[in-house]
């Protein structure tokens, strides 16, 4: 990535040499482009929010930047950047979205996210510590900024006005007011399940910002949760991808003497697994990790593997991280254990299934949706 400061190597993570799309993008470059020609005084404190894979954080290194990110791949992404650039730990902060915040901002830089709830959340946490001498820009390609984004940065932090486009990107400049009156975060957002889909029925979930399906039970998760698996005894269990984490809660249900593993890179579905766990009262035992999929599950120690992989990477259609997943399960599974997947049906699952695993069987499906069996030899 070229910037005023220099170009910089940026890679995503996990690196994969044969990986095709970028750490950065148009945005992220007439963000920084921004920064410099108009010699904004980058002092005091300068958070980065919703960074994709570290590149505005690696670039501004010079000035010790806070990073907040949902992301635990975004994370580990922006500490190899940094490493790779001789930056020192330490220089740069890297905070979660389920930390506290900065008590003061005198810069805050905003990567629009996908989720304009997450946003929302972020900049309701962020309002207090922003005074009226804060910098306040957002950066983001022009597809992913609408008028209710800046009706977000206006209603919560104040005036908001946008730049031209450029290369697909625009910026957003926000003048701080303090004073102004705000609503209360509504963020995390609980609501009841419908009956009718097995143990769940009539339970809790709750939901933090940014994570999928807020609001209500997606159709794809309904629909897994009608087929799942029946086993009982003293299973070890992985919620992979977990999301709000009703899925893992609904075999916790089921099967109380289950112990089940809710795993998400996002640190918002982690705190709403263990969150909607902890509501609906499940008798067994869990635990809730914010990875890289099945890394740090030693190989050959779990029975069930239950996945709804995600087709996208932001705003980039790709498989990648379902194959990692996919992967990632074959090895933590015992022989004879069993890794079951929901995904809409023209994703082909079953071939990759079958590829890796030597088998794949259709346990359910609907127009929309199939749910997958693959059994490790």
């Amino acid at each position: 990535m070229t910037t005023p400061w220099g170009d910089l190597a940026l890679t995503r993570f996990p690196e994969d040499p044969r990986e095709r799309l970028r750490a950065w993008d148009a945005s992220d470059e007439y963000l920084l482009r921004h920064l410099a020609e108009r010699e904004i005084p980058l002092s005091g404190t300068v958070v980065v929010v919703g960074d994709r894979w570290g590149a505005l954080v690696t670039a501004l290194a010079a000035h010790r930047p806070t990073q907040i990110t949902d992301s635990y791949l975004t994370q580990e992404a922006t500490r190899a950047n940094l490493a790779r650039h001789g930056v020192e730990p330490g220089t740069a902060r890297l905070l979660t979205t389920q930390d506290a915040p900065p008590d003061r901002v005198d810069v805050l830089l905003v990567r629009v996210p996908k989720s304009l709830a997450l946003l929302e959340d972020q900049l309701l946490r962020l309002a207090p510590a922003v005074h009226e001498g804060t910098v306040v820009v957002g950066t983001g390609m022009v597809k992913e900024i609408h008028t209710s984004t800046l009706q977000l940065f206006e209603r919560i932090l104040g005036p908001t006005r946008t730049s031209l486009a450029e290369r697909k990107a625009r910026l957003i400049f926000c003048t701080p007011e303090p004073s102004q009156e705000r609503a209360a975060n509504p963020w995390p957002y609980a609501y009841t399940l419908p009956d009718g889909i097995g143990a769940v029925s009539q339970g809790t979930v709750v939901n933090h910002a940014g994570v999928f399906c807020a609001d209500r039970l997606d159709i794809g998760t309904r629909f897994f949760l009608g087929h799942l698996p029946d086993g009982k005894g003293a299973q070890r269990v992985v919620d992979l991808g977990c999301g709000n984490g009703i899925v893992g809660t609904a075999v916790g249900l089921a099967n109380p003497e289950a112990e089940v593993l809710f795993v998400d890179e996002s640190f918002q579905a982690v705190a709403s697994a263990e969150a909607t766990y902890r509501a609906n009262g499940v008798p067994g035992h869990a635990e809730f990790r914010v990875g890289d999929g099945m890394a740090g599950v030693p190989a050959g120690t779990v029975d069930l593997v239950l996945n709804n992989p995600p087709f996208h990477s932001h705003q980039a259609t790709t498989d990648a991280t379902a194959w990692r997943m996919f992967t990632g399960a074959k090895r933590a599974l015992r022989p004879g254990g069993e890794l079951w997947v929901i995904g809409n049906r023209h994703l082909g699952y079953h071939v990759k299934l079958r590829r890796l695993f030597g088998n794949s069987e259709l346990v359910a499906g609907d127009p929309k949706f199939v749910v997958l069996r693959a059994v490790k030899r």
